[in-house]
């Protein structure tokens, strides 16, 4: 250690020091050597770790300067009402409020406790209300709420300081960026997003404005009403009460949620529609608009001028091109018709060159029939062979014997007649397949039963008898037609519906050549037999001058007869009588007769189904 100069003594620098520098490795101990290990750990230096270090020291230091804030109203705070109270003025927080810390908060409780416990207030001789009653409970009840992040949270969505008010749009017409800066700064404490971006100035660009008005369109709040619910579950006295509690609780906060989603809404309504920013960029946009159209006019008039020129010289090549092609079509028109001209020439060459090597070895027949049928054979190789062939075949002629081209001249002749007929017997199938098919078409369904005239009058009688709708209805028909049918042949309800669907495929001129047929033979059952006695007298009962017994009823007259049926009953006097007139144009015999056959079809009907449903029982 350096002595210290006597006042009467002076100092000065005679010559510089000389001492070296020297290097020592020097290991820190005890607490430097924490420090030590940490900073290498973090990979700062000591610098860095100086600097957080006094950091926390002037953090400790304003905790420790922190003081606490003293309200008249604390002791007229109803404990009872602890609820609609301000936890941050109770625990004197009331300038921090919603940014303290958990450390501020335990100080402040802290520091509260030791000043108002009511045993402390006790001891200094202050009349304590015993219970619940005391202002303390409000104490206790704000370090609660704002010790559990929970419920803190939940008090900091109610805050009652908050201010929720939203600027109109007149209001920030004049200065919009000082009227809603602060309303949207302050609002952006209930975002779920850490980095909200901010409202700007004039200078902001679009994009950033963009940004802006996008994020809060899209605002996502944290804030919660469940605060304010009116009934607490915990209160509740069985389960059912507690559901019922939790749904009250569940509609209220999203009610309240949703009237502040809306304020939300309202505040960036009214900034977009005020902001100066937004009319500069429209009124950028469109002039930028105009100036884009004007120059796509322009383009456009350049485009159209150029394209009719390209037009027009393209015009010009397509006519060029289209003289060249056809110039070429027709010389290669040409070029073909010469090489067809040549080939036919070619072919009708080795077609006399064949006929005359064949007639000078005389057809290579020693007869004149022989010739004959020989010459015909030629005539048909001429016809039926290509160049190729007819090429090949002269040359084999041209250098061999007689013997030896009568073998080259029949094998041909063998194999165009084998040709010939395969192609006969492929056109014999063909005749043969599609007149099958044809017979097969016409002859319908039924399978390999035959269908009569008869039959097919019976079936559509009974399709007539039995409409759709009836039960079994082809079991039905079927068996009305065993009954009834001359021919004997057992139909079954397959048999009888493909018949019918062959009915209906057919054309309208056979359907009114079946029904002619049914109408002519229905006619001659049922025309008036001759009596055998001569002197006999027709009944008065069954005919009547003038009565048409061949024309078959109508719709219209069936109806009529059957409303006449209902209207006079059996005991009904002269009832025939009374019938006749009714059906304009029908005697009382007609009447009568028709009446019969209704009769007939139920019963035929009735024992039909009756028939149909012994079947059913028998085999179940």
């Amino acid at each position: 250690m350096l002595l210290e100069a006597r006042p009467e003594l002076s100092t000065a620098v005679i010559r510089p020091l000389s001492a070296a520098s020297l290097l020592c490795q020097v290991e820190p101990v005890g607490r430097w050597f924490e420090a030590f290990i940490k900073r290498r750990n973090r990979n700062v230096s000591a610098s860095f770790q100086e600097l957080e270090d006094e950091k926390e020291s002037s953090e400790e230091s304003e905790d420790e300067e922190f003081q606490i804030e003293e309200f008249a109203l604390l002791k007229t705070l109803d404990p009872k009402d602890w609820k609609n109270q301000d936890h941050y003025a109770v625990l004197g927080l009331k300038n921090v409020r919603y940014k303290a810390t958990q450390k501020q908060i335990k100080s402040a409780h802290k520091a509260m406790v030791l000043k108002h416990h009511p045993d402390k207030r006790k001891a200094a001789g202050e009349q304590i209300i015993e219970g619940d009653n005391d202002y303390f409970t409000c104490i206790t009840k704000a370090n609660e709420i704002l010790s559990d992040p929970v419920k803190r949270r939940a008090f900091n969505s109610i805050d009652p300081t908050f201010d929720n008010s939203v600027p109109s749009k007149s209001e920030g017409k004049d200065n919009f960026f000082e009227v809603f800066s602060p309303v949207f700064e302050r609002n952006s404490r209930w975002s779920n997003q850490k980095n909200v971006p901010k409202l700007g100035n004039m200078e902001t660009s679009i994009e950033d404005v963009d940004a802006f008005y996008s994020f809060w369109y899209n605002f996502d709040s944290w804030r919660e009403f469940s605060y304010l619910d009116e009934e607490e579950k915990e209160k509740a006295e069985c389960r059912d009460e507690r559901r019922w509690i939790e749904k009250q609780n569940r509609a209220a906060r999203a009610q309240r949620k949703k009237e502040e989603m809306n304020r939300i809404r309202t505040l960036v309504d009214n900034a977009y529609s005020s902001d100066p920013r937004i009319k500069k960029f429209k009124e950028e946009e469109k002039a930028r608009k105009e100036a884009e159209k004007k120059a796509k006019a322009d383009a456009r008039r350049k485009e159209q001028e150029e394209k009719e020129k390209q037009r027009q010289a393209e015009l010009e090549a397509a006519r060029l091109a289209k003289e060249k092609e056809e110039e070429e079509a027709r010389q290669q028109a040409l070029a073909i018709k010469k090489e067809k001209e040549i080939q036919k020439k070619a072919i009708k060459k080795e077609r006399q060159r064949l006929r005359t090597t064949c007639k000078n070895w005389n057809y290579f027949s020693e007869n004149e029939a022989e010739g004959v049928k020989m010459m015909e054979e030629i005539e048909k190789l001429c016809d039926r062979l290509e160049l190729s062939g007819l090429q090949s075949l002269n040359e084999s002629l041209s250098g061999s014997s007689k013997a030896e081209g009568k073998g080259a001249v029949e094998k041909q002749i063998a194999e165009v007649n084998a040709q010939i007929k395969r192609e006969k017997e492929q056109e014999e199938a063909r005749m043969r397949l599609s007149t099958k098919s044809a017979e097969q078409s016409s002859s319908g369904g039924g399978g390999s039963k035959s269908w009569s005239e008869d039959d097919l009058q019976l079936l559509i009688k009974a399709v007539n008898l039995f409409p759709a709708g009836t039960n079994a209805r082809w079991e039905v028909i079927a068996n009305y037609m065993n009954l009834h049918s001359v021919s004997g042949i057992k139909r079954t309800a397959k048999d009888v519906i493909n018949k019918a669907k062959s009915l209906q495929k057919l054309d309208p001129q056979q359907k009114d050549d079946i029904n002619k047929k049914a109408f002519d033979k229905f006619k001659k059952e049922h025309k008036v037999v001759a009596q055998s006695v001569d002197n006999a007298v027709p009944s008065e009962r069954f005919e009547a001058p003038g009565a048409d017994t061949s024309a078959p009823w109508t719709t219209e007259e069936q109806k009529l007869l059957e409303q006449a049926l209902k209207t006079f009953p059996v005991n009904t006097p002269e009832r025939w009588e009374k019938i006749a007139e009714s059906v304009p144009g029908r005697s009382k015999k007609d009447c009568m007769k028709r009446y019969k056959e209704l009769v007939e079809m139920v019963k035929a009907k009735k024992a039909a189904q009756e028939q149909v449903l012994n079947a059913t029982k028998a085999k179940k």
